[in-house]
C-alpha cells in the first residue's frame, strides 16, 4: 500500500462563532501593519466589511469590486488597487470568488507579473504575500485550498492557478458571517461542498494516481486523511444543508455547513477534484451560473458515469447522507446514493438540467472538448473519459 501521500491546510485555522473577533491577534502574529481587504459591495452594505475592519484594528484599505466567478479584468483591478496601497498583508473576505481573487493579488504582489502568468500547476515560484481568508459562505473551501479560479474572458473558460504557496497563512471560519447568505447562495455553496467531498472520496486511488514521471501535482488521489474529511463533510451536508437553506437563522445548521465547507476544501485540495469540475468550467464561463450551481447540477450525472468504478464508495456515501440502505446490496446502495443527491438537489432548488441554465445543445460538443483539456482533473477521475464520453454525460444532463 502506498503511504507517501501528504496532507496540507492553511497555516492556521480558526473555527467557531464570532471567531472573526480574533483577527487582530492573527494579524499581530503575521506582523501586519497595513492590510488590504478584497471583498464586494454586498458585504459592505450589510456591515460585515466594517466588522472585519474593526476586528483588524490597524490601517486598512477596502477594495469592494469583487464579483461572482471573477473575471480577469476584475482580478487585475483588485491587484492594481492593492499595489497602490502597498500592504504587507491581504485579506480575502467573502465567498470563494473573493478569496480566490485575494490569492491572486497576494501572488502578483509577491512575485510580479500578471495572473495569467500563474495559470496551471506549480507556477508560483515561492511564498506569497501573507494572506488571511475569511469565508462568508459555506462551501468553496477556498480558505484552506491551494487553488485560485477565475474566468479568462479571452478564451471563455475558467482557469486555475494551483500551488502549495496559495494556501492562506490563516483562515478564520466564523459561521455567524454566513447568516446573511440568501437561500440560493446557501444552496449553491452547500452543494459545492458536497461535490468537493464526493469527488475527493471517489477519486482515483493514491496508489494508482497516474502522474507522469517527473511531473509534480498538487493533487494526489484518494487517501486516508482526505477520506476522513470528505466523509464528515458529506455527513454534515446531509444533516444540515436543507435546514440552512430553509432557515437562515438556524445556527446549528450554519455551524454544520460552515464546517462541511471547510472539510470539503481540505478533502478536495489534497485528493483532488475531477470530472464534475472539468465539465463545469466551460459551462460556468459560458452561461455565468455560479460554480456551486453548475457543480451541483452535473454531480449525479458524473456519479452515474463513474458508478462502474466506484460502486463501493457510492454505497458508503449513501449511508453518509443518512439514507437507509438496510438490506441493500452494494449495487443497490450505490444507486441509492445517486438518488439521494438528486433528491437533495431538488429539495434545495438546484436546477436539474443544463437547458434550465440556458445551455444550448450546440454548445455540448465544444464544452466536452474544453473539459477534456483539463488533464489534471481527468487523471483524478476514477474513469479516464474520452471526449465522446464527456459529451454523452453532457447530453444526459441537458
Amino acid at each position: 500500500m502506498r503511504t507517501t501521500f501528504t496532507f496540507r491546510s492553511s497555516g492556521n485555522l480558526l473555527f467557531g462563532r464570532n471567531a472573526v473577533r480574533e483577527l487582530g491577534t492573527i494579524l499581530d502574529r503575521l506582523n501586519a501593519k497595513r492590510v488590504f481587504i478584497l471583498t464586494d459591495k454586498i458585504l459592505g452594505k450589510i456591515g460585515i466589511t466594517a466588522q472585519v475592519v474593526e476586528a483588524a484594528g490597524r490601517e486598512t484599505c477596502v477594495f469592494d469590486g469583487g464579483e461572482p466567478e471573477p473575471s480577469l479584468a476584475m482580478v487585475r483591478s483588485g491587484i492594481a488597487a492593492a499595489r497602490a496601497f502597498k500592504p504587507d498583508c491581504i485579506i480575502g473576505l467573502g465567498g470563494g470568488s473573493n478569496m480566490d481573487a485575494a490569492k491572486l493579488a497576494a501572488v502578483v504582489l509577491g512575485h510580479g507579473g500578471d495572473p495569467l502568468d500563474y495559470v496551471g500547476e506549480n507556477k508560483v515560484p515561492g511564498p506569497i504575500m501573507p494572506l488571511v481568508c475569511i469565508p462568508t459562505t459555506a462551501g468553496t473551501g477556498s480558505e484552506v485550498s491551494q487553488a485560485a479560479v477565475f474566468t479568462n474572458t479571452e478564451i471563455q473558460l475558467k482557469v486555475s492557478c494551483l500551488s502549495y504557496y496559495l494556501r492562506p497563512a490563516a483562515a478564520i471560519v466564523d459561521p455567524m458571517l454566513t447568516i446573511s447568505c440568501p437561500p440560493k447562495v446557501t444552496a449553491d455553496s452547500g452543494i459545492d461542498a458536497l461535490t468537493h467531498a464526493i469527488e475527493a472520496y471517489s477519486a482515483v486511488d493514491n496508489a494508482t494516481y497516474p502522474l507522469p514521471p517527473g511531473e509534480v501535482s498538487v493533487y494526489q488521489g484518494k487517501n486516508f486523511f482526505a477520506d476522513m474529511c470528505a466523509e464528515k463533510a458529506i455527513v454534515l451536508t446531509g444533516q444540515f444543508l436543507r435546514r440552512a437553506v430553509k432557515d437562515a437563522n438556524d445556527l446549528e445548521a450554519r455551524d454544520g455547513m460552515a464546517l462541511a465547507g471547510t472539510l470539503g476544501g481540505l478533502a478536495f485540495s489534497n485528493a483532488g477534484v475531477a470530472l464534475v469540475h472539468a465539465m463545469e468550467y466551460p459551462v460556468g464561463a459560458a452561461v455565468h451560473c455560479s460554480h456551486g450551481e453548475g457543480n451541483g447540477l452535473l454531480l449525479p450525472f458524473v456519479m452515474r458515469y463513474n458508478l462502474p468504478q466506484r460502486a463501493a464508495a457510492f454505497a458508503e456515501i449513501a449511508r453518509f447522507l443518512g439514507t437507509d440502505t438496510t438490506g441493500q446490496g452494494e449495487a443497490q446502495a450505490a444507486e441509492t446514493a445517486i438518488k439521494a443527491v438528486e433528491q437533495l438537489k431538488k429539495d434545495i432548488g438546484i436546477p436539474t438540467r443544463l437547458r434550465d441554465i440556458r445551455v444550448t445543445e450546440d454548445q455540448l460538443q465544444p464544452f466536452a472538448e474544453k473539459a477534456f483539456s483539463a488533464k489534471r482533473l481527468m487523471r483524478v477521475n476514477p474513469r479516464y473519459p474520452t471526449v465522446a464520453e464527456i459529451e454523452e454525460v453532457f447530453r444526459a444532463a441537458w
